[in-house]
Protein backbone atom coordinates (compact mmCIF):
# COMPACT_ATOMS: atom_id res chain seq x y z
CA UNK A 1 0.00 0.00 0.00
CA UNK A 2 2.76 2.45 0.98
CA UNK A 3 6.15 2.69 -0.72
CA UNK A 4 9.40 3.51 1.02
CA UNK A 5 10.90 6.87 0.04
CA UNK A 6 14.29 8.17 1.00
CA UNK A 7 14.27 11.37 3.08
CA UNK A 8 15.41 13.54 0.17
CA UNK A 9 12.66 12.10 -2.08
CA UNK A 10 10.02 12.84 0.54
CA UNK A 11 11.40 16.37 0.96
CA UNK A 12 11.22 16.96 -2.80
CA UNK A 13 7.59 15.80 -2.94
CA UNK A 14 6.65 18.06 -0.03
CA UNK A 15 8.28 21.09 -1.68
CA UNK A 16 6.56 20.36 -5.01
CA UNK A 17 3.18 19.94 -3.31
CA UNK A 18 3.65 23.21 -1.39
CA UNK A 19 4.57 25.16 -4.52
CA UNK A 20 1.62 23.62 -6.36
CA UNK A 21 -0.82 24.58 -3.57
CA UNK A 22 0.48 28.15 -3.45
CA UNK A 23 0.21 28.51 -7.24
CA UNK A 24 -3.31 27.05 -7.28
CA UNK A 25 -4.50 29.46 -4.60
CA UNK A 26 -2.91 32.39 -6.41
CA UNK A 27 -4.57 31.47 -9.74
CA UNK A 28 -8.00 30.61 -8.29
CA UNK A 29 -10.98 32.87 -8.72
CA UNK A 30 -11.45 33.30 -5.00
CA UNK A 31 -14.22 30.72 -4.77
CA UNK A 32 -14.22 28.33 -1.83
CA UNK A 33 -14.84 25.35 -4.13
CA UNK A 34 -11.63 26.09 -6.05
CA UNK A 35 -9.65 26.23 -2.81
CA UNK A 36 -11.13 22.88 -1.76
CA UNK A 37 -10.28 21.35 -5.17
CA UNK A 38 -6.71 22.71 -4.95
CA UNK A 39 -6.29 21.24 -1.47
CA UNK A 40 -7.60 17.80 -2.56
CA UNK A 41 -5.37 17.62 -5.64
CA UNK A 42 -2.40 18.83 -3.61
CA UNK A 43 -2.93 15.86 -1.28
CA UNK A 44 -3.08 13.57 -4.34
CA UNK A 45 0.14 15.14 -5.65
CA UNK A 46 1.86 14.66 -2.28
CA UNK A 47 0.84 10.98 -2.09
CA UNK A 48 1.59 10.12 -5.71
CA UNK A 49 4.87 8.25 -5.01
CA UNK A 50 4.45 7.12 -1.42
CA UNK A 51 0.91 5.77 -1.92
CA UNK A 52 -0.10 5.63 -5.63
CA UNK A 53 -3.42 3.89 -4.90
CA UNK A 54 -4.51 6.55 -2.42
CA UNK A 55 -3.33 9.30 -4.78
CA UNK A 56 -5.40 7.91 -7.66
CA UNK A 57 -8.45 7.54 -5.41
CA UNK A 58 -8.20 11.12 -4.11
CA UNK A 59 -7.81 12.36 -7.71
CA UNK A 60 -10.99 10.57 -8.75
CA UNK A 61 -12.96 12.02 -5.83
CA UNK A 62 -11.67 15.51 -6.60
CA UNK A 63 -12.38 15.26 -10.34
CA UNK A 64 -15.91 13.89 -9.89
CA UNK A 65 -16.64 16.56 -7.30
CA UNK A 66 -15.30 19.25 -9.62
CA UNK A 67 -17.45 18.14 -12.56
CA UNK A 68 -20.69 16.92 -11.06
CA UNK A 69 -20.90 18.55 -7.61
CA UNK A 70 -19.54 22.09 -7.77
CA UNK A 71 -19.66 22.30 -11.60
CA UNK A 72 -16.20 23.81 -12.12
CA UNK A 73 -14.50 24.04 -15.52
CA UNK A 74 -10.91 22.72 -15.91
CA UNK A 75 -8.31 24.87 -14.16
CA UNK A 76 -4.55 24.95 -13.55
CA UNK A 77 -5.13 22.69 -10.53
CA UNK A 78 -6.16 19.79 -12.78
CA UNK A 79 -2.60 19.40 -14.04
CA UNK A 80 -1.95 17.43 -10.82
CA UNK A 81 -4.03 14.60 -12.33
CA UNK A 82 -1.42 14.18 -15.05
CA UNK A 83 1.30 13.63 -12.43
CA UNK A 84 -0.92 11.12 -10.60
CA UNK A 85 -1.50 9.11 -13.80
CA UNK A 86 2.24 9.07 -14.46
CA UNK A 87 3.08 7.70 -11.02
CA UNK A 88 0.25 5.13 -11.14
CA UNK A 89 1.99 3.54 -14.12
CA UNK A 90 5.57 4.12 -12.96
CA UNK A 91 5.31 3.19 -9.26
CA UNK A 92 1.91 1.60 -8.63
CA UNK A 93 1.30 -2.10 -8.14
CA UNK A 94 -0.21 -4.28 -10.83
CA UNK A 95 -3.79 -3.32 -9.91
CA UNK A 96 -3.00 0.40 -9.55
CA UNK A 97 -1.11 0.42 -12.85
CA UNK A 98 -4.08 -0.93 -14.81
CA UNK A 99 -6.52 1.17 -12.76
CA UNK A 100 -4.58 4.18 -14.05
CA UNK A 101 -5.13 3.03 -17.64
CA UNK A 102 -8.83 2.56 -16.98
CA UNK A 103 -8.88 6.02 -15.43
CA UNK A 104 -7.49 7.44 -18.68
CA UNK A 105 -10.36 5.99 -20.71
CA UNK A 106 -13.18 6.58 -18.23
CA UNK A 107 -11.88 10.01 -17.28
CA UNK A 108 -11.70 11.06 -20.93
CA UNK A 109 -15.25 9.85 -21.49
CA UNK A 110 -16.73 11.55 -18.39
CA UNK A 111 -14.71 14.71 -18.93
CA UNK A 112 -15.82 15.03 -22.57
CA UNK A 113 -19.46 14.49 -21.65
CA UNK A 114 -19.19 17.06 -18.87
CA UNK A 115 -17.62 19.72 -21.10
CA UNK A 116 -20.16 19.19 -23.86
CA UNK A 117 -23.22 19.16 -21.63
CA UNK A 118 -22.20 21.48 -18.78
CA UNK A 119 -23.08 24.77 -20.47
CA UNK A 120 -20.11 26.52 -18.95
CA UNK A 121 -19.46 28.75 -21.93
CA UNK A 122 -16.38 28.89 -24.12
CA UNK A 123 -13.66 26.34 -23.34
CA UNK A 124 -10.68 25.79 -25.63
CA UNK A 125 -12.27 28.38 -27.97
CA UNK A 126 -15.41 26.30 -28.44
CA UNK A 127 -18.96 27.21 -27.42
CA UNK A 128 -20.56 24.35 -25.49
CA UNK A 129 -24.03 25.83 -25.28
CA UNK A 130 -26.11 26.82 -22.30
CA UNK A 131 -26.82 23.51 -20.65
CA UNK A 132 -29.29 22.20 -23.20
CA UNK A 133 -29.13 18.38 -23.03
CA UNK A 134 -30.34 17.84 -26.59
CA UNK A 135 -27.76 16.42 -29.02
CA UNK A 136 -26.96 17.79 -32.45
CA UNK A 137 -24.18 17.28 -35.00
CA UNK A 138 -22.10 20.11 -33.58
CA UNK A 139 -22.11 18.66 -30.07
CA UNK A 140 -21.32 15.17 -31.34
CA UNK A 141 -18.30 16.52 -33.22
CA UNK A 142 -17.29 18.49 -30.15
CA UNK A 143 -17.61 15.37 -27.98
CA UNK A 144 -15.40 13.24 -30.23
CA UNK A 145 -12.86 16.04 -30.55
CA UNK A 146 -12.68 16.46 -26.78
CA UNK A 147 -12.63 12.70 -26.16
CA UNK A 148 -9.64 12.17 -28.48
CA UNK A 149 -7.85 15.23 -27.06
CA UNK A 150 -8.36 14.09 -23.48
CA UNK A 151 -7.26 10.54 -24.33
CA UNK A 152 -4.00 11.97 -25.63
CA UNK A 153 -3.66 14.41 -22.73
CA UNK A 154 -4.34 11.84 -20.01
CA UNK A 155 -2.82 8.84 -21.81
CA UNK A 156 0.54 10.45 -22.52
CA UNK A 157 1.75 10.72 -18.88
CA UNK A 158 0.46 7.20 -18.14
CA UNK A 159 2.37 5.85 -21.17
CA UNK A 160 5.55 7.69 -20.16
CA UNK A 161 5.21 6.24 -16.67
CA UNK A 162 4.83 2.74 -18.10
CA UNK A 163 7.97 3.20 -20.23
CA UNK A 164 9.93 4.39 -17.20
CA UNK A 165 8.64 1.41 -15.20
CA UNK A 166 9.67 -0.99 -18.00
CA UNK A 167 13.13 0.53 -18.16
CA UNK A 168 13.57 0.31 -14.39
CA UNK A 169 12.40 -3.32 -14.34
CA UNK A 170 14.75 -4.18 -17.23
CA UNK A 171 17.66 -2.55 -15.40
CA UNK A 172 16.80 -4.39 -12.18
CA UNK A 173 16.55 -7.69 -14.06
CA UNK A 174 19.91 -7.06 -15.70
CA UNK A 175 21.46 -6.22 -12.34
CA UNK A 176 19.89 -9.36 -10.87
CA UNK A 177 21.33 -11.44 -13.71
CA UNK A 178 24.75 -9.87 -13.20
CA UNK A 179 24.55 -10.53 -9.46
CA UNK A 180 23.38 -14.11 -10.03
CA UNK A 181 26.22 -14.62 -12.49
CA UNK A 182 28.67 -13.16 -9.99
CA UNK A 183 27.37 -15.37 -7.20
CA UNK A 184 27.55 -18.42 -9.48
CA UNK A 185 31.13 -17.50 -10.39
CA UNK A 186 32.00 -17.09 -6.72
CA UNK A 187 30.40 -20.45 -5.92
CA UNK A 188 32.26 -22.07 -8.81
CA UNK A 189 35.52 -20.54 -7.66
CA UNK A 190 34.78 -21.82 -4.16
CA UNK A 191 34.25 -25.33 -5.50
CA UNK A 192 37.46 -25.12 -7.52
CA UNK A 193 39.40 -23.87 -4.49
CA UNK A 194 37.93 -26.64 -2.32
CA UNK A 195 38.81 -29.27 -4.91
CA UNK A 196 42.34 -27.87 -5.15
CA UNK A 197 42.72 -27.94 -1.38
CA UNK A 198 41.48 -31.52 -1.27
CA UNK A 199 43.99 -32.45 -3.97
CA UNK A 200 46.81 -30.78 -2.07
CA UNK A 201 45.70 -32.52 1.14
CA UNK A 202 45.83 -35.88 -0.64
CA UNK A 203 49.29 -35.11 -2.01
CA UNK A 204 50.48 -33.99 1.42
CA UNK A 205 49.16 -37.17 3.01
CA UNK A 206 50.80 -39.38 0.39
CA UNK A 207 54.15 -37.61 0.53
CA UNK A 208 54.41 -37.35 4.32
CA UNK A 209 52.99 -40.78 5.15
CA UNK A 210 55.16 -42.57 2.60
CA UNK A 211 58.34 -40.73 3.53
CA UNK A 212 57.88 -41.18 7.26
CA UNK A 213 57.15 -44.88 6.84
CA UNK A 214 60.36 -45.32 4.83
CA UNK A 215 62.38 -43.32 7.38
CA UNK A 216 60.99 -45.36 10.28
CA UNK A 217 61.66 -48.64 8.51
CA UNK A 218 65.23 -47.62 7.67
CA UNK A 219 65.90 -46.38 11.20
CA UNK A 220 64.57 -49.61 12.74
CA UNK A 221 66.63 -51.68 10.32
CA UNK A 222 69.76 -49.71 11.12
CA UNK A 223 69.20 -50.13 14.84
CA UNK A 224 68.81 -53.91 14.53
CA UNK A 225 71.78 -54.27 12.16
CA UNK A 226 74.15 -52.02 14.10
CA UNK A 227 75.81 -54.85 16.02
CA UNK A 228 76.00 -57.47 13.29
CA UNK A 229 76.51 -55.35 10.17
CA UNK A 230 77.82 -51.84 10.87
CA UNK A 231 78.15 -51.13 7.15
CA UNK A 232 74.38 -51.45 6.79
CA UNK A 233 73.96 -48.49 9.12
CA UNK A 234 75.61 -46.16 6.63
CA UNK A 235 73.31 -47.39 3.88
CA UNK A 236 70.27 -46.89 6.08
CA UNK A 237 71.33 -43.40 7.06
CA UNK A 238 71.92 -42.53 3.43
CA UNK A 239 68.44 -43.78 2.52
CA UNK A 240 66.92 -41.83 5.43
CA UNK A 241 68.70 -38.65 4.35
CA UNK A 242 67.64 -39.04 0.71
CA UNK A 243 64.03 -39.80 1.58
CA UNK A 244 63.79 -36.92 4.03
CA UNK A 245 65.26 -34.46 1.51
CA UNK A 246 62.81 -35.58 -1.19
CA UNK A 247 59.89 -35.32 1.24
CA UNK A 248 61.00 -31.88 2.40
CA UNK A 249 61.19 -30.63 -1.21
CA UNK A 250 57.72 -31.99 -1.95
CA UNK A 251 56.24 -30.49 1.21
CA UNK A 252 57.78 -27.09 0.47
CA UNK A 253 56.30 -27.21 -3.02
CA UNK A 254 52.85 -28.07 -1.64
CA UNK A 255 53.02 -25.32 0.97
CA UNK A 256 54.04 -22.85 -1.70
CA UNK A 257 51.05 -23.90 -3.76
CA UNK A 258 48.77 -23.34 -0.78
CA UNK A 259 50.12 -19.83 -0.29
CA UNK A 260 50.28 -18.69 -3.90
CA UNK A 261 48.12 -21.13 -5.91
CA UNK A 262 50.66 -20.89 -8.73
CA UNK A 263 53.22 -23.66 -8.56
CA UNK A 264 52.19 -27.18 -9.50
CA UNK A 265 52.38 -29.77 -6.76
CA UNK A 266 54.49 -32.94 -7.08
CA UNK A 267 53.27 -34.75 -10.22
CA UNK A 268 55.10 -38.09 -10.47
CA UNK A 269 54.07 -40.56 -13.16
CA UNK A 270 54.75 -44.08 -14.34
CA UNK A 271 58.41 -43.28 -15.07
CA UNK A 272 59.02 -42.76 -11.33
CA UNK A 273 57.47 -46.07 -10.27
CA UNK A 274 60.74 -48.00 -10.52
CA UNK A 275 62.46 -45.50 -8.22
CA UNK A 276 59.54 -45.77 -5.80
CA UNK A 277 59.72 -49.58 -5.73
CA UNK A 278 63.49 -49.51 -5.23
CA UNK A 279 63.09 -47.09 -2.36
CA UNK A 280 60.55 -49.34 -0.66
CA UNK A 281 62.70 -52.42 -1.27
CA UNK A 282 65.55 -50.63 0.46
CA UNK A 283 63.19 -50.06 3.39
CA UNK A 284 62.73 -53.81 3.84
CA UNK A 285 59.76 -54.71 1.64
CA UNK A 286 59.97 -57.80 -0.56
CA UNK A 287 58.35 -56.57 -3.77
CA UNK A 288 57.81 -58.54 -6.95
CA UNK A 289 56.50 -56.40 -9.78
CA UNK A 290 55.15 -57.80 -13.04
CA UNK A 291 53.79 -56.21 -16.20
CA UNK A 292 51.31 -57.95 -18.51
CA UNK A 293 50.59 -56.61 -21.98
CA UNK A 294 52.21 -53.81 -23.95
CA UNK A 295 52.16 -50.43 -22.11
CA UNK A 296 49.89 -47.76 -23.62
CA UNK A 297 49.73 -44.02 -23.24
CA UNK A 298 48.14 -42.66 -20.06
CA UNK A 299 47.10 -39.11 -19.33
CA UNK A 300 48.94 -37.09 -16.67
CA UNK A 301 46.05 -37.40 -14.24
CA UNK A 302 45.84 -41.16 -14.71
CA UNK A 303 49.60 -41.57 -14.23
CA UNK A 304 49.54 -39.55 -11.04
CA UNK A 305 46.59 -41.57 -9.74
CA UNK A 306 48.39 -44.89 -10.39
CA UNK A 307 51.60 -43.64 -8.80
CA UNK A 308 49.85 -42.39 -5.66
CA UNK A 309 47.73 -45.54 -5.33
CA UNK A 310 50.79 -47.79 -5.55
CA UNK A 311 52.68 -45.53 -3.16
CA UNK A 312 49.88 -45.47 -0.59
CA UNK A 313 49.18 -49.21 -0.84
CA UNK A 314 52.84 -50.19 -0.37
CA UNK A 315 53.30 -47.64 2.41
CA UNK A 316 50.35 -49.24 4.21
CA UNK A 317 52.03 -52.64 3.81
CA UNK A 318 55.22 -51.21 5.27
CA UNK A 319 53.35 -49.75 8.23
CA UNK A 320 50.66 -52.36 8.89
CA UNK A 321 51.32 -55.46 6.79
CA UNK A 322 53.58 -58.49 7.10
CA UNK A 323 56.89 -57.21 5.69
CA UNK A 324 58.44 -60.68 5.92
CA UNK A 325 56.28 -61.95 3.08
CA UNK A 326 56.44 -60.95 -0.54
CA UNK A 327 54.21 -58.23 -1.97
CA UNK A 328 53.04 -58.66 -5.54
CA UNK A 329 52.47 -55.59 -7.74
CA UNK A 330 50.85 -56.50 -11.05
CA UNK A 331 50.39 -54.02 -13.92
CA UNK A 332 47.89 -55.44 -16.40
CA UNK A 333 47.55 -53.45 -19.63
CA UNK A 334 44.40 -53.93 -21.72
CA UNK A 335 43.14 -52.14 -24.80
CA UNK A 336 41.12 -49.67 -22.73
CA UNK A 337 42.71 -49.40 -19.28
CA UNK A 338 45.52 -50.19 -16.89
CA UNK A 339 44.66 -52.46 -13.97
CA UNK A 340 46.98 -52.51 -10.98
CA UNK A 341 46.83 -55.15 -8.24
CA UNK A 342 48.79 -54.91 -4.99
CA UNK A 343 48.58 -58.19 -3.07
CA UNK A 344 50.16 -58.29 0.40
CA UNK A 345 50.04 -60.47 3.53
CA UNK A 346 48.23 -59.33 6.67
CA UNK A 347 49.79 -59.45 10.12
CA UNK A 348 46.46 -60.50 11.67
CA UNK A 349 43.36 -62.29 10.52
CA UNK A 350 40.76 -59.92 9.05
CA UNK A 351 38.16 -61.66 11.22
CA UNK A 352 39.82 -60.77 14.54
CA UNK A 353 38.79 -57.13 14.33
CA UNK A 354 42.41 -55.92 14.38
CA UNK A 355 42.34 -54.76 10.73
CA UNK A 356 42.11 -50.98 10.50
CA UNK A 357 41.58 -48.98 7.33
CA UNK A 358 42.49 -45.29 7.64
CA UNK A 359 42.12 -42.18 5.50
CA UNK A 360 44.57 -43.47 2.90
CA UNK A 361 42.02 -45.90 1.48
CA UNK A 362 39.48 -43.12 0.97
CA UNK A 363 42.17 -41.04 -0.73
CA UNK A 364 43.10 -43.91 -3.08
CA UNK A 365 39.47 -44.50 -4.02
CA UNK A 366 38.95 -40.78 -4.64
CA UNK A 367 42.03 -40.58 -6.83
CA UNK A 368 40.88 -43.52 -8.95
CA UNK A 369 37.39 -42.03 -9.33
CA UNK A 370 38.72 -38.60 -10.34
CA UNK A 371 40.91 -40.30 -12.94
CA UNK A 372 37.83 -41.95 -14.45
CA UNK A 373 38.41 -45.39 -12.97
CA UNK A 374 37.62 -47.43 -9.86
CA UNK A 375 39.32 -49.01 -6.86
CA UNK A 376 38.58 -51.84 -4.46
CA UNK A 377 40.51 -52.75 -1.32
CA UNK A 378 39.44 -55.86 0.58
CA UNK A 379 40.98 -58.59 2.74
CA UNK A 380 41.10 -61.99 1.05
CA UNK A 381 42.36 -65.22 2.69
CA UNK A 382 44.57 -63.48 5.27
CA UNK A 383 45.89 -61.18 2.57
CA UNK A 384 44.95 -57.68 1.57
CA UNK A 385 44.31 -56.97 -2.11
CA UNK A 386 44.07 -53.51 -3.63
CA UNK A 387 42.80 -53.40 -7.22
CA UNK A 388 42.60 -50.20 -9.24
CA UNK A 389 41.79 -49.40 -12.84
CA UNK A 390 42.20 -46.19 -14.86
CA UNK A 391 41.37 -45.65 -18.55
CA UNK A 392 44.07 -45.16 -21.17
CA UNK A 393 44.39 -41.94 -23.14
CA UNK A 394 42.74 -43.53 -26.17
CA UNK A 395 39.79 -44.69 -24.11
CA UNK A 396 39.37 -41.22 -22.59
CA UNK A 397 39.38 -39.56 -26.05
CA UNK A 398 36.79 -41.99 -27.40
Amino acid sequence: MFRFLRPYQLAVDIVIAGLFLASSFALSGGRGAEYLLAAALTIALLLRRIAPAWSLSVSWVAALGQMYVVNLTPTFTDFAILAVLYTSAAYGGRVVKWAGLVSVGVGSLLGSMYLVLSGNGDIFGLNFGSGDLSLDAQRIVQFFFLFIAMLVLLGLPWTVGLLVRTRVVARENKEAEIEASRQAEIAEQGVIVEQERNRIARDMHDVVAHSLAVVIAQADGARYARASDPAAVDGALTAISSTARDALADVRLLLGQLRHSQAEGPQPGLAELDRLLDQLRASGLLIRDETVGPPLQLGTGQQLAIYRIVQEALTNVLRHGNVLKEVTVLFNWTATDLEVTIDSALTASPHTGELRLGHGLAGMRERATLAGGWLTALPRDNRFVVMASVPTAAAVRS
